[in-house]
């Protein structure tokens, strides 16, 4: 049984504070990057002659590179230093854009998919997360959940400016001009602030964490990570539909070609202001039993966007999705960090991180191929149900487990 440790010296400082609110700025620019094809999803494949699940493709391809690669950058960042891994994922990012300007879908898969994703995000998301994590420890899941707001900040303010950029200057143009913004914003960012983190905490301190080689949750360490690993894959499957298609499902509706790219940014806007709230619980309750409450608000949230079509509806159902599904990846990050000793968190948590990003490369390609087959989204978004349901059943064998052996969080 892990007990609270009681009386113990804080590593927390307000440095800490400031570390986190930079990479939050760095990853609110850097996400904007794969926004781009999303909004101009539909003009892309007009002007390529593609179906819609070709473009579509390529901001799979950026997240699985970001999850794969974020494996070997969480690794090297531990050697070279979190400042190195995000200068150059920076760099990359940046040229990224760059490349898919250049022709055709191959350049486009060559920039998202290698470059963004691979090479680029990976150098930036996950080492951060495992960064950002080491600075904290009794408001770790508050600070996790500020930093993975990036991705919202980025998706609240970029889509409506994408698409003001793309109907005046075309989408090749304005991948460009961000290309130079993040490298602009992201490089100082990273030489002024991103410092060496506070060291191990020692053994029998409140972050020390587990033991390393001792069970989890009665399993082998190795195994518990495997179905968390799964469990996030299925659920990322389900959050990226919306992300993915939700301003071309609102065109394919009559909606006005503003009305998407709003809903769109409604929905991460609430998903941000939520986050917050998903931290501060799991502060309390613990990752685990937090991803599984917010699983279930995201299944549900999901399950509504079959049941309107009218804009009214649809704004209403996108803010509930963005509360639902807020919480998930900061408290997977949290459960590695409570399950697992703090000196595999570099290795362990983007395992996690690369199931998620691949489950959202899935789900985003996935819903449009099935778009293109039956020409409507509904068989897509039940699958996303389906898959959140999968979901579900392995958190909660985990939470059962959990019980079971008496596991208690030591951040909770």
């Amino acid at each position: 049984m892990t007990v609270a440790v009681t009386g113990a010296v804080s590593i927390e400082t307000r440095t800490s504070w400031i570390v986190a609110c930079v990479a939050l700025a760095i990853l609110s620019v850097s996400y904007g990057a794969p926004l781009i094809a999303v909004v101009a999803l539909k003009p892309i494949a007009a002007e390529l002659g593609t179906t819609r699940s070709a473009p579509t493709l390529a901001g799979s391809f950026a997240y699985l590179g970001s999850g794969l690669g974020g494996i070997a950058m969480g690794w090297l960042s531990e050697r070279v230093g979190v400042r190195a891994t995000v200068m150059f994922g920076a760099c990359m990012v940046g040229l990224g854009l760059v490349v898919s300007t250049l022709g055709g879908l191959t350049w486009l898969y060559l920039g998202h998919g290698l470059l963004i994703g691979l090479i680029g995000a990976a150098g930036i998301f996950a080492p951060l997360m495992a960064y950002v994590s080491r600075w904290f420890d009794r408001k770790r899941g508050t600070a996790i959940a500020l930093i993975s707001s990036g991705q919202y900040i980025a998706g609240t303010v970029w889509p409506a400016l994408f698409q003001v950029g793309i109907g005046q200057i075309g989408w090749r143009r304005t991948m460009m001009a961000y290309a130079g913004l993040v490298v602009v914003v992201v490089l100082p960012l990273a030489i002024v602030f991103l410092r060496r983190p506070p060291e191990h905490a020692a053994i029998g301190s409140i972050a020390a964490g587990p033991v390393a080689g001792r069970p989890v949750l009665g399993m082998n360490p190795n195994l518990a990570l495997a179905l968390l690993s799964t469990a996030t894959f299925f659920c990322c499957v389900t959050m990226s539909m919306p992300l993915a298609h939700l301003v071309a499902f609102c065109s394919d509706l009559g909606f006005a070609p503003t009305h998407g790219p709003a809903m769109l940014s409604l929905l991460l806007g609430c998903a941000f202001m939520s986050r917050q709230f998903w931290g501060w619980l799991a502060d309390r309750i613990g990752g685990l039993r937090t991803v599984l409450a917010t699983s279930i608000c995201q299944i549900v949230a999901m399950s509504l966007f079959l049941s309107t079509q009218s804009e009214a509806g649809l704004f209403t159902v996108s803010a509930a999705f963005g509360f639902g599904f807020a919480g998930l990846i900061p408290a997977y990050v949290l459960t590695v960090r409570e399950l697992f000793p703090a000196r595999e968190a570099s290795w362990r948590i983007p395992v996690v991180l690369f199931m998620a990003l691949t489950g959202m490369a899935t789900g985003g390609w996935l819903a449009g191929v099935m778009y293109d087959h039956f020409g409507f989204y509904a068989p897509a978004f039940m699958t996303g149900i389906f898959s959140n349901a999968v979901n579900l059943v392995l958190l909660g064998s985990l939470v059962w487990r959990a019980r079971s052996t008496g596991y208690r969080s030591v951040f909770a």
